[in-house]
């Protein structure tokens, strides 16, 4: 058994410890490269990881839990403490880290009352029913327990969001009856508005910025009442939304200067360590003046590139970190290479109008529902109608919808709206005789994962079509979350310019780390053996999809692609290189 204090500083059992830490999310990286991961961070000098815990992974449904797999944070830090390495886990209900709503499960979004991460009482009685499964499985990893476990925090940049002492109090309450041993710490802006609003009395508040050391520790440094000045995240880099125009980096130089300046000051955390993968339909948005999705990657210009690979950054922070303490020997022990396996020619397709009853049952209603009320989280829906009282389009607007939405006559396209432009009616001239298909397939691009506008982040149509002015009635709609794929019967109709599936197959002798390149494909989502690794869109700045050996299997394997804009071509090619030569 063990002790961790916070005093004038931290103290290890006892005697003062300086924290080097490093982020690394268990959760955007396959569990087969943990240890990988784990031994470079020890290697370049650090002695302790960073991780949040996401919520709606880890309770995709009401009252349904999983710790497998990509899941297995008790695996993630038994695996740090064999390394020898301490442990910071960041509990929190809500985690932003650019992760879909910020790591809050969309269902909550299924209650009209609801409001976030204030005290809400229906809201606060969901956190502490996952605290009574998530606690007792994370508690007893606590360095007072004879585990690595030294720090856990409360709330995320609550500064940012709100003020609300009663609510803050709450998580800290539950957190403690849970038996949460360690000590509890915050982290917010740099700024004193922040810190005022996400403080809490006998709690250390702690900074996440990534620049101008010496400048933000001064201002931490007015409330942490004597105590230790910690960066718990230390922006390295930064993320990629669809359309930024390229990909964003920081200079190394810079970046070590900092660095060096928080170790001779006080204690780190660095974001990140290496950032992984944004799989399946996990990416965050954000939205200021304009809806800003984050890309399947991310890289984040980390130290450890998305695959794990050693930077320039990673060795001059190392020759910074060994100034402050021993850098220790340590061997990789996982075999990791990259592979490329050619090109391949597509096998089968078909169209989405054609397998619509394959993989999903139409929900009837006269007005379209939003994916939550209908008990869908991620992924597209589908709302199907017939035009049989109107014989033209002139006009269409689809109220109370996000984000993306492709509208279809007949199976032809007819317009597409993205963000703002659901806002507004649009104009279009479309002919066709009565009783013509009518059909809206609507994107959630990843819900928005900081600011007030998460309370407002319900997907699909949630109100109303209205066409030539008036509402229009009577639709089927169809859940596509694309969780079944395996069920596509590619036997079925193809026709082009339409949403589409296509089905590639390749053989692989050995499982190495390789790159799907998506060029000349427009945009959707991609699989290889039933695993979702993520949405690709021709704009950029990604234009690679990472895939970890561990999801090759010897022997055959498929890759699914799901292509929503007709932009397609026949072929796809696996390669070994990333999208970003940082290496």
């Amino acid at each position: 058994m063990g002790r961790f204090e916070i005093k004038n500083n931290f103290y290890l059992n006892g005697e003062e410890f300086q924290i080097i830490a490093g982020a690394i999310h268990y959760f955007r990286i396959v569990p087969e490269y943990w240890r990988d991961r784990l031994e470079k961070l020890k290697a370049m000098g650090c002695n302790t990881v960073e991780t949040y815990i996401p919520w709606n992974i880890h309770e995709p449904e009401k009252g349904k839990f999983c710790f497998e797999g990509m899941l297995d944070i008790k695996k993630f830090v038994i695996t740090a403490q064999e390394l020898g390495l301490y442990v910071i886990l960041r509990p929190s209900p809500y985690i932003c880290a650019e992760w879909e709503f910020g790591g809050l499960p969309a269902w909550l979004l299924r209650e009209d009352d609801m409001r976030l991460r204030v005290s809400c009482g229906s809201f606060l009685r969901h956190v502490e029913e996952y605290y009574r499964v998530l606690l007792p499985i994370i508690t007893p990893m606590q360095i007072t327990e004879g585990g690595s476990v030294i720090l856990m925090q409360i709330e995320n940049e609550y500064g940012y969001y709100a003020n609300d002492k009663t609510y803050m109090k709450a998580i800290k309450d539950f957190m403690i009856k849970g038996g949460v041993k360690v000590p509890l710490v915050t982290s917010d802006g740099p700024f004193p508005e922040n810190l005022s609003g996400g403080v809490m009395e006998g709690i250390l508040p702690t900074g996440n910025f990534g620049s101008r050391t010496e400048e933000r520790f001064g201002v931490l440094s007015r409330y942490v009442n004597g105590g230790p000045l910690m960066c718990t995240e230390f922006w390295v880099g930064w993320f990629d939304y669809w359309g930024n125009g390229g990909h964003m980096t920081r200079d190394v130089e810079e970046s070590a200067k900092d660095l060096d300046k928080m170790l001779e000051l006080g204690h780190v955390n660095i974001y990140m360590f290496e950032g992984g993968t944004n799989f399946g339909f996990m990416n965050g948005s954000n939205y200021y003046e304009k809806l800003e999705p984050d890309v399947t990657s991310y890289d984040y210009d980390a130290l450890l590139t998305e695959d794990g690979r050693i930077t320039k950054k990673y060795l001059r922070f190392r020759e910074i970190i060994s100034k402050y303490r021993e850098i220790p020997e340590v061997k990789f022990t996982t075999q990791i290479e990259r592979k490329s396996y050619g090109t391949f020619t597509v096998q089968d397709k078909v169209s989405l109008f054609s397998v619509l009853g394959d993989i999903s049952r139409p929900i009837a209603n006269q007005c379209p529902e939003c994916m939550e009320n209908l008990g869908q989280n991620y992924g597209y829906i589908l709302y199907h109608s017939t035009l049989d009282t109107e014989e033209s389009m002139e006009s269409i607007r689809l109220w109370g919808a996000n984000d993306r939405a492709n509208i279809f006559v007949e199976q032809k396209p007819v317009a597409t709206l993205y963000d703002r432009e659901l806002l507004e009616e649009k104009a279009v001239s479309v002919a066709f005789e009565k009783g013509a298909a009518l059909d809206i397939l609507v994107e959630n691009m990843g819900r928005v994962n900081f600011g007030p506008r998460m309370e407002r982040q319900r997907k699909g149509i949630g109100q109303c079509v209205q066409i030539n002015g008036h509402i229009h009635n009577n639709w089927m709609q169809y859940k596509l979350p694309l969780e079944n794929v395996n069920k596509i019967d590619f036997s079925k109709d193809y026709a082009e310019g339409v949403p589409a599936f296509y089905r590639f197959t390749f053989t692989a002798e050995e499982a190495g780390d390789t790159f799907l390149d998506f060029t000349g494909w427009g945009k959707g989502v991609a699989f290889i053996n039933g695993f979702n690794l993520g949405r690709f869109w021709e704009i950029g700045p990604q234009r690679r999809l990472y895939i970890p050996a561990p999801l090759i299997k010897i022997g055959k394997n498929e890759i699914v692609i799901f292509e929503t804009e007709g932009t397609v071509r026949n072929t796809i090619s696996l390669v070994s290189e990333d999208a970003y030569d940082r290496t």
